[in-house]
């Protein structure tokens, strides 16, 4: 089958987009106060982390145990758990996290992309699901595993609860198991505009948790990540199957880490107020990017979540031929120097190479200093600061260039 990606040459990065701002002060407080200790956490986290994981999903609707909970420093290692407690082959929506294709692929596990539906990223399209797992399987594959990001890196867009649903109905109807990433899912923008529903809600049994902290949480310096594993027998299995490769990986959270990530889990108020802050100030940010983005003659969705959108310059084609950019690899290079911030071009999420997309974050668009960055969190009109004016005029400019 032609949609096997797991031949070429391992890919690694880019890293998530930067949220460009200070790490809050009692976070740094409790990690300080932590510094003391010596010993890394026991492999998938001690009671006390994971104790804080469960009361953070119970707060979102997920019912769990801490013992169905684990953590791991990052995304990347707890995904490779996760991929490694499942056998069988992986199937991605196309675009999707940059992280998640060498994952499979350091494993040797087949993955498939399946596009995405055209109102959203982050979830396949059912029906293309549907045609994906009948083709794999008929070529000898063994298709066993979902992977999905409802709030979504690269596009930022929040999947409708009904495209949700039937993904996920599609998926375990072929018995895949789902792995949904839910690390961006305390940055949604608007939860009047977006109203985000976990496949574990409507497929309890089927579906392991993932979250990087990074996402709204914790600095992506101090790496954390938690898996939530269904309450059943085979999640008890893949549960322990993960703490082996963990503890193989040697993949321990750092003792004062935990204690801050365990303290930012149970979400008290100050941490909330920051969560909420940040998403709000990324919100008008990113909308003011992708005014810029439409403006200059490219394409966008409307970002909902995140900090940063996906931006299709295919309509500027002609004109970026003429500066030498024909792929995303070039316009990737291109934009990069231009901008002074990374722009990953979309090949990094599975995106064809010829299809001029990229990934342009909102965080370098905060400010160049800490105390820039801490005024733009703290601004009740964020747009109307100098330097982050500045910032916006500079990205447009680039971008208008191109017309």
């Amino acid at each position: 089958m032609h949609g096997n990606e797991d031949h070429g040459p391992v890919r690694y990065g880019p890293l998530a987009p930067d949220p460009g701002l200070p790490v809050l002060p009692e976070l740094a407080a409790v990690l300080a106060a932590a510094s003391g200790r010596t010993r890394p956490e026991p492999p998938g986290g001690g009671p006390a982390l994971r104790e804080a994981a469960r009361g953070y999903w119970e707060r979102r609707g997920l019912h769990g145990t801490a013992a169905g909970a684990a953590a791991a420093p990052g995304a990347q290692p707890l995904l490779l758990a996760l991929l490694g407690a499942h056998g069988g082959d992986v199937l991605v929506p196309r675009p999707c996290p940059a992280a998640w294709m060498p994952q499979a692929r350091l494993l040797g596990r087949p993955a498939y992309h399946v596009p995405s539906p055209a109102e959203c990223g982050g979830v396949p399209d059912p029906y293309a699901l549907l045609e994906t797992v009948r083709r794999v399987r008929a070529e000898g594959g063994r298709p066993t595993l979902l992977l999905l990001s409802v709030a979504d890196d690269p596009t930022a867009t929040v999947a409708p609860p009904e495209l949700v649903r039937e993904a996920c109905e599609a998926a375990v109807g072929e018995g895949l198991h789902i792995i949904s990433d839910e690390t961006w899912r305390d940055t949604v923008h608007r939860s009047r505009d977006a109203v985000l529903i976990s496949p574990a809600e409507m497929c309890p049994d089927d579906v392991t948790v993932l979250a990087d902290l990074s996402g709204a949480l914790t600095p992506a310096a101090w790496p954390a990540a938690v898996a939530r594993f269904p309450d059943t027998a085979p999640g008890a299995a893949r549960h322990a199957r993960a703490l082996d490769i963990l503890t193989a990986l040697g993949a321990l959270v750092a003792g004062p880490v935990a204690h801050a990530a365990a303290h930012a889990l149970e979400e008290p108020q100050a941490v909330r107020d920051r969560t909420a802050r940040a998403a709000a100030l990324h919100a008008e940010v990113a909308a003011a990017a992708h005014r810029a983005v439409l403006g200059a003659g490219a394409l966008a969705r409307p970002p909902q979540a995140g900090r940063h959108l996906y931006a299709d310059l295919g309509p500027l084609r002609s004109r970026l031929a003429e500066v030498g950019v024909t792929d995303s690899l070039e316009l990737e290079e291109y934009l990069t120097d231009r901008l002074g911030a990374p722009a990953p071009g979309g090949h990094r999420f599975g995106d064809e190479l010829g299809a001029l997309r990229v990934r342009l974050g909102t965080g370098p668009l905060l400010g160049t200093t800490a105390r820039q960055r801490t005024e733009s969190l703290a601004a009740a009109e964020p747009l109307k600061l100098p330097h982050v004016a500045r910032a916006l005029e500079g990205f447009a400019a680039v971008l208008g260039a191109l017309r």
